[in-house]
């Protein structure tokens, strides 16, 4: 597996890129609203992200994608198209964002309440966040990444939750995405095999969380991805970078 390692000046080509998704993701929360279309949300993170010189948002046209912004609303966990569906009091909705400056990428997301959301909602919410915290804390140069996603997949099975199943964060830079894929579960049992960690690697994690089962169902629009209990979901996301043996978040506004 050929992940590659990032010197200093690319990283922090990456950093800006993130601190640009970071920003935006930022603008889009403070102003998402009962009312507002998940077009209306895409267009205004699309002309954000052009505000900035050289930014281009990553996600438009990737493989075949049409927008900015995946716009994930209620059962959709990832991947949601934005159209003329109104968000309204108490939906929730994830959004997630790539951007492409000077040939390096960033990506990152959130989930976010619409107006006033139930308990049950922001603890689903909370869940994807305290779980990428929890993983960004453990991160330990020389652990092995299937060790990072057990304990990914325990914290999320504390929270009395599921992992979405096929689909994980990934290593970014030159490309979108890059090796090695990272699932929020561990994959086979052991979890001291694979690739380790290592000073100058970069990557995403992204927990996606469901309710009752992680088995995923892609809708009839192709992208947009549910759990097959029907049920809300919710997704959080931060670039990592691996620098003086240390994990640094580089998708902070």
């Amino acid at each position: 597996m050929a992940i590659s390692l990032k010197k200093p000046a690319e990283i922090e080509k990456m950093r800006a890129a993130n601190k640009i998704v970071a920003k935006t993701l930022k603008y889009l929360n403070s102003i998402a609203k009962p009312g507002m279309s998940l077009f209306d949300i895409n267009q205004a993170g699309e002309e954000y992200i052009a505000g900035f010189t050289g930014a281009k948002p990553a996600f438009k046209g990737l493989y075949g994608f049409p927008a900015g912004v995946c716009t994930s609303l209620n059962e959709v966990i990832i991947h949601g198209i934005p159209d003329e569906t109104i968000v309204k009091n108490s939906d929730i909705l994830g959004l997630d964002i790539g951007v492409e400056l000077d040939g390096f990428f960033g990506d990152a997301a959130i989930t976010i309440g619409i107006g006033d959301i139930s308990r049950q909602d922001q603890a689903l919410i909370d869940c994807s966040y305290d779980t990428l915290m929890y993983a960004i804390d453990n991160i330990k140069v020389g652990m092995r990444f299937k060790e990072l996603s057990y304990k990914i997949e325990q914290f999320i099975h504390s929270k009395g939750y599921i992992p979405l199943k096929g689909f994980c964060g990934h290593g970014i830079g030159k490309k979108p995405h890059e090796e090695p894929e990272i699932p929020n579960y561990l994959e086979g049992s052991n979890q001291k095999a694979g690739p380790k960690i290592k000073n100058g690697m970069v990557f995403c994690l992204e927990p996606m969380i469901c309710q009752k089962s992680g088995h995923a169902k892609i809708l009839k629009d192709k992208w947009s991805v549910v759990s097959d209990d029907g049920l809300r979901g919710s997704h959080y996301e931060h670039c990592i970078a691996i620098v003086n043996n240390k994990a640094e978040i580089l998708s902070l506004p």
